[in-house]
């Protein structure tokens, strides 16, 4: 006996409806017609086999080898459409056409999965998603059909129009796990959408129509604000097994769908981690590949040739790329909230299909979850594309609920990856920017910070320990990432920041100078090696180590000068609510000495000393009194605020800093949600298939090849693929 059943043959004495040979039947060479009720027998019976890999891996093999001729996945594909056509107009009540679904997704799931990632010369047509001209087909049925289309369209539907529920759970998340598998033919091409990319299930996707996107988009997130548990009690998925043995195809390792098996491996391991919920998660995946996917389309547009001057001028063929609309990415960015009125005063003919949303629940869930990186990159995609929903931030007044987990991640940024990192601080940014933000960030104390170890952080503010934070992160990419996109939006966030500090804490203002002087000691190392470099060979030449030294040095100096700046605004702006500032900068002032006379400093460096100069001429005053305490000089310095009025002080334009996304995200976005879904929601996919990302094949680390995903997440970003400020 082989290792997959064979085809039956006529006196074959194996039973004819058993699940061993159901598989081994539609694996094999036989067509079974639409219409056959083989197709029924399939879907109805309870699969209850024990495969072993690499049983499963054959029969994968073999199916591959016979469906260009048997059309078996276009057939269980369109009987999966019927069986969900059903299931929705069932309204969620039990019934027998559930199971035929979830077997039929499942199936689906298990050999798409595996002609994707084997698929020739990344040609996806090799699914053969359509019927062969001679293939009988039931009356009233469309011969030539597009069978992603039907298939996404009913996937769609009942994801968006069937609420979760104890006897739909399942069935919701084998058809989320099948949307995963089909749109990850992304994985076969590169970060860059060419037209050639062949992605038929995302393209269907995309060509749904906008009422149907809007009730996806808001179904996917309600699952991610909701969490629907699993129902531990629910005996109406087949595929499990008694016990804790795995069923049909589930051990399919490398072969095929480890990934499906995730309601399974989450009933017997729940203590993954606490914050883990699988239909969320998937639904969160789903939902960002959707909104950042990006078709290429060719135009041919006539074009004229002016390359040689001397030659008559003529219209040459020319090839045009552009980028068609995302509809998805459309209705997130234009969701709203579901408290406000449904009146669309703007007159939006649309209002109706509209996504609304929770807002109040969806900030909460976010607040939970932001350790993930997946939450901060659904919270980064909402401040900065939906206005509605950033508003709605600004006007909480617990913006420690969203913010306290941000900083207590950056304080942990040694043990986050670099793009995690990344997109918190953007998302700082982002909500730097408005004024309101800066200001209330200040009147929220915090009573204790106990995750932060090197200080006792006690009745500080939320404004405070922003500070402390970002400071504290550009200290740890000095030392250790070395990466100056990061230090430009730590700094820029602080620069708008600035003019709206109130009672910074005297621990965040020690941070605040000694910034200066840490960067200070990396540009005066530099100018140091420079003066060096130049000293043995006379000048700088084009294209050496010390030109290289230069461009850096140019990078820190102005790095000092926004600091300056920073220190500029505190003291224009905001110095009699700022004593803190004052007396840190007394303390410390020796640090700006050095750059007094320096031609890019020395205006901001005067503004210091007239400041130092007031508040010195102060204490020289009270000499008389006796030694100095701390206290004491603090106590001096707060009388005395309330008498600084700023006169002779230069004014400078308000450093104001905003972020810009890059023209093309997808580049960056693409391939880094893909990684945190092979990360999450357990799919295994064959590295060497993957061109999307670079993957290290000597190690095969993706889960379900033999290691953890987790080392390979998330490389760092090169500098043309960073998000730009």
């Amino acid at each position: 006996m082989g290792a997959v059943p064979s085809t039956p043959r006529r006196g074959s004495a194996r039973p004819q409806d058993t699940a061993e040979y159901l598989i081994g039947s539609f694996v094999g060479e036989k067509s079974f017609p639409l219409a056959s009720d083989f197709w029924q027998k399939l879907l109805e019976l309870p699969l209850n086999l024990r495969w072993p890999t690499d049983r499963v891996q054959e029969a994968c093999q073999r199916f591959a080898q016979n469906n260009c001729y048997t059309r078996h996945l276009a057939k269980i594909l369109i009987h999966l459409t019927q069986c969900l056509q059903e299931s929705i107009s069932t309204s969620g009540a039990p019934s027998p056409v559930y199971t035929k679904a979830i077997n039929a997704v499942y199936i689906s799931s298990v050999f798409l999965k595996y002609l994707i990632e084997n698929a020739q010369s990344n040609n996806i047509e090799d699914v053969c998603l359509s019927l062969d001209e001679s293939e009988p087909v039931p009356d009233g049925f469309i011969r030539d059909i597009n069978i992603e289309n039907l298939v996404m369209h009913s996937v769609l539907s009942f994801i968006g129009s069937v609420d979760v529920s104890t006897n739909t759970y399942l069935l919701h998340q084998e058809l989320l796990s099948f949307m995963l598998i089909a749109m990850s033919s992304q994985l076969l091409y590169g970060p860059s959408p060419g037209p050639t990319d062949m992605n038929l299930f995302i393209d269907a996707a995309m060509a749904q129509e906008s009422s149907l996107v809007s009730f996806v988009v808001r179904r996917l997130l309600l699952n991610y604000i909701m969490r629907p548990r699993i129902p531990l009690n629910s005996t109406s998925y087949p595929v499990f097994s008694e016990g804790s043995q795995p069923g049909v195809l589930q051990r399919v390792g490398s072969a095929a769908a480890t990934f499906v098996l995730l309601p399974f491996n989450y009933l017997v391991s729940s203590n993954v981690e606490g914050i883990r919920n699988p239909l969320a998660d998937c639904s969160l995946h789903v939902l960002l590949i959707l909104n950042y996917y990006h078709k290429c389309i060719v135009g041919d547009e006539p074009v004229t040739d002016r390359s040689d001057d001397s030659a008559a001028s003529e219209s040459l063929p020319k090839v045009n790329t552009y980028f068609s609309d995302n509809p998805y990415c459309k209705a997130l960015e234009s969701a709203r909230d579901i408290e406000l009125d449904r009146v669309d005063i703007e007159g939006n003919a649309h209002n109706g299909s509209l996504v609304r949303l929770p807002f109040a629940s969806l900030f909460d869930t976010l607040g939970m979850c932001l350790g993930d990186e997946t939450a901060a990159l659904l919270l980064y995609t909402l401040v900065h594309g939906n206005s509605d929903f950033l508003e709605y931030v600004f006007v909480r007044t617990d913006l420690d609920t969203l913010l306290m987990p941000i900083l207590e991640t950056l304080y942990n940024a040694s043990k986050r990856t670099s793009n995690h990192i990344y997109i918190l601080l953007i998302i700082l940014l982002i909500l730097s920017q408005d004024s309101s933000f800066n200001a209330s960030i200040h009147k929220m104390i915090l009573p204790s910070v106990p995750w932060y170890q090197e200080h006792l952080l006690h009745q500080t503010s939320l404004g405070s320990l922003m500070v402390i934070i970002l400071i504290r992160t550009v200290k740890y990419n000095l030392s250790k990432l070395k990466d100056l996109y990061l230090h430009t939006t730590c700094l820029a966030t602080l620069a708008n920041m600035a003019p709206h500090v109130h009672r910074l804490s005297a621990y965040a203002s020690q941070r605040l100078v000694s910034l200066f002087y840490m960067l200070s000691r990396k540009y005066n190392k530099l100018a140091e090696r420079i003066d060096d470099k130049i000293g043995k060979s006379g000048s700088v030449e084009q294209g050496s180590f010390a030109e290289d030294l230069s461009a850096e040095l140019h990078i820190y100096t102005d790095f000092l000068r926004i600091v300056l700046e920073i220190l500029n605004a505190i003291l224009t702006y905001a110095l009699p609510r700022n004593p803190e500032v004052v007396y840190a900068i007394m303390h410390r002032q020796e640090v700006f000495q050095p750059f007094k006379n320096h031609p890019r400093f020395n205006e901001l460096i005067e503004n210091i000393y007239m400041v130092l100069d007031f508040f010195n001429s102060r204490v020289d005053a009270h000499a008389e009194d006796g030694e100095w305490s701390v206290e004491k000089v603090l106590q001096l310095v707060i009388i005395n605020c309330r008498s600084w009025r700023g006169e002779g002080m230069k004014m400078f334009t308000q450093l104001h800093f905003s972020y810009e996304q890059e023209s093309h995200p997808e580049e960056f976005f693409t391939p880094y949600i893909w990684r945190l879904a092979l990360t999450h929601c357990g799919l295994s996919f064959n590295p060497s298939a993957i061109n999307l990302f670079p993957v290290d094949l000597s190690v095969e680390k993706l889960n379900g090849y033999g290691g953890d995903a987790d080392k390979h997440q998330n490389g760092e970003l090169d500098q043309n693929e960073q998000l730009e400020v």
